[in-house]
């Protein structure tokens, strides 16, 4: 026997697409500091030329917020895109072995549903990315979303195809999908791919002042939302069963808790679309009604945060596979929780308290809320770190058959 170096992420799972996914979804947390705390009277997002123009002239500590989100939608924008373009490439290396012609032929062939998932967010964090950066970029933003919605159409039917060719095989022939395998929220990743596809198609909506293009945008993503609820419903219902039978998959206990960034993801849609319907075709949500209705899904989040808490504590989860030497791919997705409330939680804050008239923006109460959701962010990038020095950090030695 001889030894060889190794890392975990040379034995390859199409679940290591969450590592590109996690670092994208931080930049969004970054890029919220610029959403709400930068004025934008021309366009309902901050753009390089408000930024630009309140770091002149904002106060100490506007400029150093500006400047921690310049920071930190730069690192994980770059995160992003090289765990991406690292997945790509490994995927299709092993597209090639038997490892993947037996995932293909078991539950886990829906893992695959995360590089839909994993490209979507890219798409979404690139907007971001040009939007913070580039200068005079709104004024051809009319040109790019019908570029945007062609790039999310063909992620959807990239994630259409993949689920074809799952719920086909399964479907059509008896007793090739293992129920008592089933026994976590795995199965729920698919919805959560195409919520991200369209949360993308949504963003028009809320941005456009071409009445077709919200159009297009409004119903869309519509489509799009629908498949996602009903998928994620049905996968729901048939894994707690499962799961009621013959306990949690060990490994598998942090999809318990991705409901969380799927009702975020669909909160954003929604907000998207009211916007766009506001805006476009005069109709119109007050404040309160927002309020309430990002308080039942802040409630929904941590329920299922909560859920996910227990199970992982009981299991002794974060013991081996966080803080321990055990690793597993399937821990990346403990990010997209802490990510999700984050981001969630500062639309409470600022389009429901103080749209509703509860709080005054910067004062006491706001920045007590609002440390709330920094606080959820900076436990995200706390497992990023921790997660990819396990997995992609220094190789270590393991024993192989000599040749």
């Amino acid at each position: 026997m001889a030894p060889t170096l190794s890392k975990p992420a040379d034995s390859y799972s199409p679940l290591y697409f969450l590592a590109s996914l996690g670092a994208g979804g931080l930049s969004v947390t970054f890029f919220m500091f610029l959403m709400f705390w930068v004025p934008h009277p021309d366009a309902p997002v901050p753009v390089f030329e408000d930024i630009m123009k309140a770091f002149g002239s904002g106060s100490p500590a506007l400029q150093a917020a500006i400047v921690i989100a310049w920071v930190g939608i730069a690192i994980f924008a770059f995160l992003n895109l090289k765990y991406l373009f690292w997945n790509l490439s490994a995927f299709a290396a092993f597209k090639k072995t038997e490892a993947y012609d037996k995932l293909r032929k078991s539950n886990a062939e829906t893992t695959m549903l995360a590089m839909p998932l994993a490209l979507a967010m890219s798409v979404n964090g690139m907007f971001i990315v040009g939007l913070v950066f580039v200068p005079n970029l709104w004024s051809i933003v009319e040109y790019l979303f019908p570029m945007a919605m062609v790039a999310f159409l063909l992620i959807a039917v990239l994630a259409f195809r993949m689920i074809g060719g799952f719920l086909g095989r399964v479907l059509s022939q008896g007793g090739v999908f293992d129920v008592t395998a089933n026994n976590s929220f795995a199965q729920l990743l698919p919805g959560f791919a195409i919520s991200m596809s369209a949360v993308g198609f949504a963003a028009p909506a809320a941005m456009s002042t071409n009445p077709a293009t919200v159009a297009v945008s409004l119903i869309a993503s519509t489509f799009l939302a629908v498949v996602a609820v009903l998928y994620t419903v049905l996968a729901a219902t048939t894994a707690i069963s499962s799961m009621l039978q013959h306990g949690t998959a060990r490994e598998a206990g942090p999809t318990l808790m991705v409901i969380v960034p799927i009702v975020t993801i669909l909160s954003i849609l929604l907000l998207r679309q009211s916007h766009g319907l506001h805006s476009t075709f005069d109709s119109h949500t007050n404040g309160g009604e927002t309020m309430v209705f990002l308080a039942r899904m802040l409630s929904v989040q941590f329920a299922f945060l909560g859920l996910g808490a227990v199970v992982l504590r009981a299991q002794g989860y974060f013991k081996d596979f966080v803080m321990g030497d055990k690793t597993s791919p399937g821990s990346y997705a403990l990010v997209c929780p802490f990510v999700a409330i984050a981001v969630l939680m500062q639309f409470f804050v600022n389009k429901g308290l103080v749209g509703a008239g509860v709080i005054d923006k910067f004062g006491t109460p706001y920045w007590a809320v609002t440390a709330i959701a920094i606080a959820f962010q900076i436990t995200a990038i706390s497992l990023v770190v921790r997660l990819n020095r396990q997995h992609f950090g220094k190789a270590q030695a393991s024993v192989v058959p000599a040749e």
